[in-house]
């Protein structure tokens, strides 16, 4: 029955890895699945986000949103306001708004993992150069 409704209400409601709107960076890339955007009057936005080997994000905030990140694969080491904690495949981190943040991929391959926001309007500011 579940296979039914999904196609009634079609892909104006569902969106796969490697179907929604990716942006590529020097660092990895973000592919946003869920968003105010995409969906209208979403309240959360959701992605799908790959950080290469050995490589970090920029350190960011978001003022308007907490986030939650769930690690899929690899290994990062993430800050969150000058403290570092080690995250591992099926580990979760809650990042609350404004807390200064970033990620280092410390493992032996791409780390993915699965970033939620609280709103649907997720909005950040950069605190290092370079992009989200």
């Amino acid at each position: 029955m579940n296979e039914v409704v999904l196609d009634a209400i079609g892909d104006r409601h569902t969106r796969a890895v490697g179907s929604g709107l990716a942006h590529d960076f020097a660092w990895g890339k973000i592919e946003w699945l869920v968003s105010d955007s995409l969906n209208q009057n979403a309240a959360l936005t959701l992605g799908h986000v790959e950080i290469k080997q050995g490589a970090k994000n920029p350190l960011h905030l978001h003022p308007n949103c907490d986030e939650v990140l769930y690690l899929l694969e690899g290994e990062l080491e993430h800050s969150v306001d000058g403290e570092t904690v080690r995250l591992t495949p099926g580990s979760a981190i809650f990042i609350p708004a404004n807390a200064k943040h970033d990620a280092l991929n410390v493992g032996q391959q791409t780390a993915k993992m699965i970033v939620a926001y609280s709103s649907g309007d997720r909005q950040t500011i950069m605190l290092e150069e370079g992009e989200e």
